[in-house]
């Protein structure tokens, strides 16, 4: 069974404010010997974990699955690292500011945070392997945008992305008009959301199910071939803790085989 370790008051420079980390290590972890391991980092840390100290509400219960699809072969262990959002949620997963619900962009410290700070002191602590191919990130709903956004940004360190309900209509779809081409680099992303899934939180309504399948026709027109892009519209699929935790097992599936 998996191990959970967590950070408090681990200090972002490039955002000035502190966040938890949750460290989850796999079944038969042993720092001591010479095995590696690929990372997956999860954005709203406080969501993805079946344990006492994580949100109140439903979690994505990720250390469950892990363990599952390991047991199940379906992958190979992973550690993971789950990164709690801030009382300014949207503001910090904005890579633009949302002048529809009034909302200022403070993606790029974000941004700068998980590079320059989080995935180095990762790298130092635990026995990490490099590359794209071994390094994930997957959120929902605006940690969805994020990160897509920090593959786009950064396909040198990020090569899975997962976007569960992400908001790529943010900022009046920017992310379509940013992402004009194929990274060239070790990809694989995977996209969900309800088909019909519709949510009206911050004043304009946000049509998940449709814009993510034109997101992922976006990039399958930008060259993306079918093992580097999946795309799942989950027919009652709904904006909620629920629905992707109920998703996940497929999400990680094809994402980390």
């Amino acid at each position: 069974m998996s191990t959970l370790q967590i950070i408090r008051a681990f200090h972002s420079p490039q955002e000035g404010l502190t966040r938890t980390l949750r460290i989850c290590t796999p079944e038969g972890y042993e720092p001591s010997s010479d095995r590696r391991y690929p990372v997956l980092y999860m954005l709203d840390g406080q969501n993805v974990f079946a344990h006492p100290e994580s949100a109140i509400y439903d979690t994505w219960c990720a250390n469950r699955v892990l363990d599952s699809l390991v047991h199940e072969g379906h992958t190979e262990s992973w550690l993971i690292v789950a990164v709690d959002s801030g009382a300014n949620r949207l503001s910090e997963y904005s890579p633009w500011d949302e002048p529809r619900s009034h909302v200022t962009a403070r993606g790029e410290p974000y941004v700068r945070f998980m590079v320059e700070t989080l995935k180095p002191f990762v790298d130092s602590h635990w026995p990490t392997r490099q590359g794209p191919e071994w390094t994930g990130v997957i959120g929902s709903s605006m940690g969805g945008l994020m990160s897509l956004y920090l593959g786009w940004r950064h396909p040198e360190l990020f090569g899975r992305l997962g976007g569960m309900s992400p908001s790529v209509m943010w900022s009046y779809g920017r992310l379509f008009e940013h992402w004009t081409s194929h990274t060239r680099r070790w990809t694989r992303i995977y996209l969900d959301a309800g088909e019909h899934e519709t949510v009206d939180p911050v004043g304009w309504p946000m049509f998940y199910g449709e814009a993510t399948r034109a997101f992922y026709l976006h990039l399958k027109g930008l060259g993306y071939a079918d093992h580097e892009v999946a795309l799942f519209l989950e027919p009652e699929g709904h904006h909620h803790e629920r629905d992707w935790q109920r998703r996940l097992p497929t999400a990680l599936r094809w994402l980390l085989s």
